[in-house]
C-alpha cells in the first residue's frame, strides 16, 4: 500500500492497527456503561475496549517503536474529541415526536455525562496510554525482549501497571468529594490487573503475529 501524494509505503499493519484504535476509543465510553460480573469481580465493561487500546499501542511500540506508538495515542484524542462533539451536537437536536419516550430517555441516559466525568475520560486516556507505551518500552532492554515469553511479561506488567493508573486518575477526578471512593478504586484496580494480566500476554502475541503477516503480504 502506497501513499501517492507523498510516494511513501504504508505499512497495512499501522493502517489496520490504526482504524481499531480510532473505533476503540469512541466505544469504550459506550460500554462502559455495563458493569458486568466476573466472578467475584465487577467491572465496567469499558475495560474491554480500553485493554484492546492498550494492546494496539504496544502492538504497534514492538513493531514500529515507541514514537510511532505515542504519535498513536496521541492521534486517539481525535475521535475521542469528534465523537464527544457530535454526542453533544445531537443532544442539542430535537427528537422526532415518532421516537417513543422511553428511547429518548434510554439515548439520553447513555450518552449524557458530567463535566467531570468528562474530563475525567480524556486525562485518564492521555496518561495511561503513554504510561503503557513507556513501561512496554522501557522493559524491553538492551537485548530486544523480541521472545514470545518476553513480549508477554512485558505486555501484562505494562498493562497492569497502567490500568491501575488509569482507575485512579479516572474515578478520582470523576467521583472524589461526591461519594467513598476506595472500594470502588479498589474493586476496579483488582479487576482491572487481573485482566491485564490474564487477556493482554495472549492478545498482544497475537496482534504482533498477525501484524507481521500483514505487512509480509506482497503489495497489491
Amino acid at each position: 500500500m502506497t501513499d501517492t501524494a507523498t510516494a511513501r509505503p504504508i505499512m497495512p499493519s499501522l493502517f489496520f492497527i490504526g482504524l481499531l484504535y480510532g473505533g476503540m476509543t469512541v466505544i469504550a465510553g459506550v460500554l462502559g456503561f455495563k458493569q458486568v460480573a466476573l466472578g467475584p469481580l465487577a467491572v465496567e465493561a469499558g475495560i474491554f475496549a480500553f485493554l484492546m487500546l492498550v494492546v494496539l499501542s504496544s502492538t504497534t511500540a514492538q513493531l514500529h517503536g515507541q514514537a510511532m506508538a505515542n504519535r498513536l495515542v496521541m492521534w486517539g484524542f481525535v475521535p475521542l474529541a469528534v465523537s464527544a462533539a457530535l454526542v453533544v451536537f445531537v443532544l442539542y437536536l430535537p427528537p422526532s415526536d415518532k421516537m417513543p419516550l422511553e428511547n429518548i430517555k434510554a439515548f439520553e441516559t447513555v450518552t449524557t455525562q458530567t463535566p467531570r466525568i468528562m474530563m475525567a475520560g480524556p486525562v485518564a486516556y492521555g496518561v495511561s496510554l503513554f504510561l503503557n507505551v513507556w513501561i512496554f518500552s522501557k522493559l524491553r532492554g538492551p537485548e530486544g525482549g523480541n521472545t514470545t515469553a518476553g513480549l508477554m511479561v512485558r505486555g501484562a506488567i505494562a498493562s497492569a501497571l497502567s490500568q491501575a493508573i488509569d482507575t485512579l486518575i479516572f474515578i478520582t477526578l470523576a467521583f472524589y468529594g461526591e461519594f467513598p471512593i476506595t472500594s470502588l478504586l479498589i474493586g476496579q484496580m483488582l479487576a482491572k490487573v487481573v485482566l491485564s494480566l490474564a487477556l493482554v500476554p495472549f492478545l498482544i502475541t497475537g496482534f504482533v503475529s498477525f501484524a507481521k503477516w500483514l505487512d509480509s503480504r506482497p503489495a497489491s
